[in-house]
């Protein structure tokens, strides 16, 4: 259980690490766009996100298993 949480950290910041390196001036005008979003539509916005999270989550488990 705690080598998969640190696997996931991991991959997290592999994945964010490369975004900064690679095209940093493509984060800020990510993040300049969500902050022109309203705060509910962030709000669904993160929600989608967490629901994509969890499906592919459950999907990989059931393909792994």
């Amino acid at each position: 259980m705690i080598a998969t949480l640190l696997l996931a950290v991991a991959l997290v910041l592999i994945v964010e690490g490369l975004v900064l390196a690679l095209a940093p001036s493509r984060i800020e005008e990510a993040l300049a766009f969500l902050a022109s979003l309203a705060p509910d539509t962030r709000r669904l916005i993160g929600l989608a996100a967490l629901a994509l999270g969890v499906f592919v989550l459950a999907l990989a488990r059931s393909l792994g298993a």
